[in-house]
């Protein structure tokens, strides 16, 4: 069974043409692309015309790598609470650029090792955090096959049982590990910005347990809004990340809506991050 694509149209243009136009703006203005071997990306989900141009400095690293044999992307539910990871275990993900193929066999190896992960399609129905980086895949990597997740309940255990189990799934295989995530939300541009900055360093630092430890200073509820709503998936991929071979982290794009919009009253911050091994940047 397909998932219809939830947010084509409102978020992004939901014509073929349109879209794929505002991808290559995005991914032609991108000025920094590191040489190497990634292995794992961190990319924002907001709408296309705020997060898309940095979303791009992530795809556009993974497409200058190594081709991937599957790429697993994890996300925050913002609708729906469960424990757990939700997996969408086959099919495919409709997009206005064709279909995303699901790597059910990866899924199902994934699902067997991890026992927080559990199919739930229901969770994914109306979910942007998957949906904002398909465009991007699409168009950059247009044959790579994906496993859809998403983290329920952000806490440490579920956190590091899907690192550990990303960590070790497959690994014959190259898999690109996708977080997605935006970070700070609605504080005004300067308090944003020092918000950012401590969970931009942690990445830089490649230290999950920084940001683990960082992400656990506030209560479960504030912590999507004071340091990222996807800090779970971006952990556990940063833990997985390192357990399959990544050498360093790269952090290659920071803004916030403010900086589209004009509003810095109260803005959403969005970073974008490649890690693996890594020669130098252009």
């Amino acid at each position: 069974m397909n998932r219809a694509a939830a947010v084509a149209g409102t978020w992004y243009p939901g014509s073929p043409g349109a879209l794929a136009r505002e991808v290559d703006a995005c991914v032609s203005a991108v000025d920094l692309v590191p040489r190497g071997d990634v292995s794992a990306l961190i990319a924002p989900h907001a709408g296309m015309m705020f997060s898309g141009p940095v979303a791009a400095y992530s795809y556009q690293a993974a497409a200058a790598s190594k081709p991937f044999d599957a790429a697993v992307l994890v996300g925050p539910s913002h609708f729906i609470a469960f424990d757990g990871v939700a997996l969408y275990p086959d099919g495919a993900f409709e997009t206005p650029l064709g279909p995303v193929a699901i790597d059910a066999d990866l899924a199902e190896a994934l699902r067997e090792d991890c026992p927080v992960v559990h199919p739930f399609h229901a969770a994914h129905r109306r979910e942007h955090s998957l949906e904002m980086q398909l465009p991007f895949i699409k168009r950059l990597l247009p044959d790579v096959r994906i496993v859809p997740l998403l983290m329920g309940y952000q806490v440490r255990d579920t956190i590091v049982a899907l690192g550990d189990a990303l960590g070790a799934v497959a690994r014959d295989k190259r898999i690109l590990l996708i977080a997605s995530s935006d970070l700070s939300h609605y504080f005004d541009a300067a308090t944003a910005k020092a918000l950012d900055a401590r969970v931009e360093a942690a990445v830089a630092a490649f230290d999950a347990d920084r940001l683990l430890a960082l992400f656990e200073d506030y209560p479960e509820g504030e912590r999507g809004r004071y340091v990222a709503c996807g800090g779970g998936p971006v952990i556990s991929v940063m833990r997985a990340a390192r357990a399959r071979g990544a050498a360093a982290s790269r952090v290659l794009r920071y803004m916030h809506s403010g900086e589209i919009s004009g509003d810095n009253s109260g803005v959403v911050g969005y970073l974008a991050a490649a890690m693996g091994t890594f020669r130098d940047v252009d």
